[in-house]
């Protein structure tokens, strides 16, 4: 790149589009999930296909995006970002002629193609592109304010435009906002300089190997609700899905260029920043998923009310803008870390615990878990870039971002395991105030924070780690390739 800026101010065209890139990734996980029963009834789908259509662009993004970080570092971050934003203008186009349930599931599956090329590049292009640390701090939280806010609009503006708007309406909307991306990060980001791009050969094999361990582990809960557990394909994706990771990280360990150093993840900062990452990421989804439901399945709420009913998170988000720097400035970056993280777990137990008593528990916890959202969102993702050796920025946050999504797939697997488990295929037909709506309500909201509570109790102990005399940015050893 040429000369850094010394303010936000001046980099405003390049923000501008990397802003652009992360709020179509927040809009894909939330904007879709107050449309299920709308999706449901005008595409016949059942409780798996739902599944299969908020589930499938988590998957794939999860899936490829370490492997297409690898390949931006390589052959060009900008170049990257800018192919993966054609393609999705061009998969929210052929939104419009879908008419069955798998033709939107693939157009979800191109859409994650899309995101994996284009989510880590908008915070490692907004991290590379200052020197000052401050800088960068400030440029991520720009960033991830405005995916926040698109996060918890997403129903909102989804229920409303329900209100007037078949749903088709809901992804097209992506691509203006890729347009106004591809604009921007073509006029405000320099060509990569080929002195700055990765050396070493793609590890074809590791990334083909990475991709079938994380999409196998994340179909697997699918196949279990859509075919039962006597069948034989989820048992075969769960046993892939082991196999590919075994072979996969016996591969890194022994390549002589490997995709991933998994000294990396050894790193205290990245590994703690990984783990309230991941908290937040099953909290997004799966929370989303169950009260947009509840609200319109057990409460007998319109799209449009169950959209409104959303607003404590997004006031929560909007409003704790003002408050997160001098949060973190009091506190520090570690503890910030992970009190957030633990506001995202007693959130979800406590939609889990009194959800089902009605609206106003819901309001409490999703209030809980936009606070803790808002915070570690900005702060484990600096996190893991401050425990990476320099020039490991792409790759930091392609698994900061997988860690994300494969967490949101994984929610978004628990939440529909546990409503398809008690309601069966009959999820679009169940009558308002159905006992077996609360039980899912229940049994969703307390797996989900008991899966949360784990990985911010390990997150813990790894930041733990870090304080103990590691100095920020070192880590534990490891290879540099």
């Amino acid at each position: 790149m040429t000369s850094s800026p010394r303010t936000l101010r001046e980099a405003w065209i390049a923000l501008t589009g990397l802003s652009a890139v992360f709020l179509v990734e927040m809009l894909d996980t939330s904007i879709l999930t107050v449309a299920l029963p709308t999706i449901g009834r005008d595409l016949h789908a059942s409780a798996a296909d739902l599944q299969w259509v908020t589930g499938a662009y988590s998957v794939v993004l999860g899936g490829l995006m370490i492997a297409l970080g690898a390949v931006a570092d390589r052959y060009g971050r900008r170049r990257t970002m800018l192919t993966g934003l054609v393609l999705l203008a061009v998969a929210a186009a052929a939104t419009a002629g879908v008419a069955s349930a798998g033709e939107l599931v693939a157009v979800r599956v191109l859409m994650g193609v899309a995101a994996a090329m284009t989510t880590p590049g908008s915070m490692a292009l907004a991290f590379r592109l200052f020197d000052d640390d401050r800088l960068r701090v400030r440029a991520i939280t720009l960033i991830s304010t405005v995916g926040l806010v698109g996060l918890a609009v997403g129903p909102t503006v989804g229920g409303l435009v329900l209100a007037v708007a078949p749903w088709q309406v809901l992804l097209l909307v992506n691509a203006p906002i890729a347009l106004l991306a591809l604009v921007c990060i073509g006029r405000g980001v320099a060509v990569d300089d080929p002195a700055e791009r990765h050396g070493d050969p793609v590890d074809v094999l590791g990334a083909l190997l990475g991709t079938a361990a994380i999409g196998l582990a994340l179909v697997a809960p699918t196949l279990f609700v859509a075919d039962g557990a006597t069948a034989t394909a989820p048992w075969a994706a769960t046993v892939g899905a082991v196999l590919a990771a075994v072979v996969f990280v016996r591969r890194q360990r022994t390549a002589r260029h490997p995709l991933l150093d998994l000294g990396l993840l050894a790193r205290p900062l990245v590994s703690a920043g990984l783990a309230y990452k991941a908290a937040a990421g099953v909290a997004t989804a799966g929370l989303g998923y169950l009260v947009t439901l509840q609200l319109q399945l057990d409460l007998g709420w319109t799209p449009a009310e169950a959209a409104l009913g959303m607003l404590p998170q997004v006031l929560v988000l909007l409003a704790g803008g003002a408050v997160v720097p001098r949060f973190v400035d009091r506190v520090g970056m570690e503890r910030a870390a992970w009190t957030s993280a633990t506001a995202v777990v007693v959130g979800l137990a406590v939609y889990g615990a009194l959800g089902r008593t009605g609206y106003p528990a819901v309001a409490v916890a999703l209030a809980l878990v936009a606070a803790g959202l808002r915070v570690v969102g900005v702060v484990a993702a600096t996190n893991v870039m401050r425990g990476l050796p320099a020039g490991r920025t792409t790759i930091g946050a392609a698994l900061t971002d997988t860690a994300t999504q494969v967490a949101a797939a994984a929610g978004l697997a628990v939440a529909g395991t546990v409503l398809a488990a008690v309601l069966g295929d009959h999820l679009t037909g169940t009558a308002p105030g159905t006992a077996a709506l609360g039980t899912a309500v229940t049994l969703g909201g307390l797996t989900l924070a008991g899966l949360a509570a784990a990985l911010v109790a390990w997150g813990l102990l790894r930041s733990r780690t870090a304080g103990s005399g590691v100095p920020d940015g070192a880590g534990a050893p490891a290879a540099d390739h």
